[in-house]
């Protein structure tokens, strides 16, 4: 990279020691880059600065030791180091609150904290998920500081665990107001893409919102066709195969299951935000979605004597293979079971939990199982009970 004068590295990562942030830490430090991960969180900072991984994914743990070892790569929780790079990359959590709106705030408290640090000429790149407009509050932000700065939005788009490979593979969204800001921006990302897409702030932010928004609707549309199938006794993947098999205008159509995460329901809830609230088909959408958990413990109720059952509840992370719970409907699932059920036993491979069983131990003591995270684990079960698998990962049909 071209650097400024006072610059002691080539990136900053705010949010550095995060899911999204590390993962771009390691890639830049990998292509030959000095990076700092400035973060507020102690116990993340020390485990990467030891060289290890403080969350699961996948092939990032070796180039994250050699980058350490190396010294291209540390972690910090001094906000100073938001100083001394020739980029900043923002990375920080973007919720909404309650009431399903968007906070506003998050990306320019983040900077905020270290603003006094910041220096003429540094390129500053916004990679949160914002709602649109964030970027426009953020350079008028810099602008009263008294700041010449480069502001560029450029959106991450990895899926968690396969970041050390969608980094490299995906084209990167980059947007700026300036022609000068957006080749900077390029030629930060051109060290791990050579797929650049240029748009204005705006327009990239709408980008984003409707990428998580696309998928968070067709996992709405597969959820409400198991429903309808299943209230009719029919096998929804059997009738999926039939519609996606050798026919690639519908290849798309997911299989059932609970759409989860600290991304979708929430951009899908900016993106409404957005429009005034005039989104039909997103509101909707977080009806079928967040009210898959009802409608499962409702058809189990009609199935069997819960009050009398120990249900087994296989896999408590937001998504199969994966030791992230945020937003992850497993937990509403239990909450809903706890109330039903004589007793409720919950296990997962990855999440580390106090309250979380042993697998064995749960499939010895439980009357009824019900797959709740598609981990591959759960693929080969050998037991003689009922198992409630709406994901089709044991192969047996999604009936319920």
């Amino acid at each position: 990279m071209t650097h400024t004068g006072d610059s002691t590295v080539d990136v900053c990562v705010v949010g550095g020691c995060g899911r999204v942030g590390l993962p771009l830490g390691i890639a830049l430090a990998a292509r030959g880059l000095s990076v700092v991960l400035y973060d507020i969180n102690p116990a993340a900072v020390d485990r990467v600065n030891a060289g290890e991984l403080p969350f699961a994914e996948e092939g990032a743990a070796e180039p994250l030791a050699e980058s350490i070892a190396a010294g291209r790569l540390r972690a910090s929780t001094d906000p100073a180091s938001m100083g001394l790079a020739d980029a900043l990359v923002v990375v920080v959590g973007t919720p909404v609150d309650e009431h399903l709106n968007p906070d506003l705030g998050a990306v320019p408290r983040a900077i905020e904290r270290g603003v006094e640090h910041l220096r003429d000429g540094q390129l500053i790149v916004l990679r949160s998920t914002v709602y649109p407009g964030v970027t426009a509050l953020t350079e008028k932000l810099l602008t009263r500081k008294g700041l010449t700065v480069d502001v560029a939005f450029c959106p991450e788009r990895i899926a968690e665990g396969k970041a050390m490979t969608e980094l490299f593979a995906l084209p990167q969204i980059v947007a700026a107001r300036t022609p000068e800001a957006l080749d900077r921006a390029e030629a930060l990302f051109r060290h791990l893409t050579t797929s650049i897409v240029r748009l204005e702030p705006e327009e990239a932010e709408l980008a984003k919102l409707y990428t998580n928004t696309w998928r968070y609707l067709k996992f709405a549309a597969a959820n409400q066709f198991w429903m309808m199938a299943n209230d009719f006794g029919l096998d929804y993947a059997r009738i999926r195969h039939a519609v996606t098999v050798d026919y690639p205008r519908a290849a798309d159509l997911p299989m059932p299951g609970f759409a989860a995460g600290p991304c979708l329901l929430k951009d899908t809830m900016q993106l409404a935000a957005f429009n005034r609230n005039n989104f039909v088909l997103g509101h909707s959408a977080m009806l079928i979605n967040e009210g898959l958990p009802l409608y499962l413990v409702s058809r189990l109720e009609d199935r069997f004597p819960l009050a009398d059952l120990k249900v087994g509840i296989l896999g408590m992370a937001f998504k199969g293979g994966s030791d992230d719970i945020r937003d992850s409907l497993a937990y509403k699932l239990r909450k809903l079971l706890t109330l039903k059920a004589q007793e409720t036993l919950c296990t997962d491979p990855y999440v580390l939990d106090d309250r979380f069983l042993p697998l064995d131990e749960v499939l010895k003591r439980a009357d009824l199982l019900v797959i709740a995270a598609p981990h591959a684990d759960y693929a080969d079960l050998d037991v003689d009970k009922p198992v409630i698998d709406i994901w089709g990962l044991t192969g047996q049909g999604v009936l319920v």
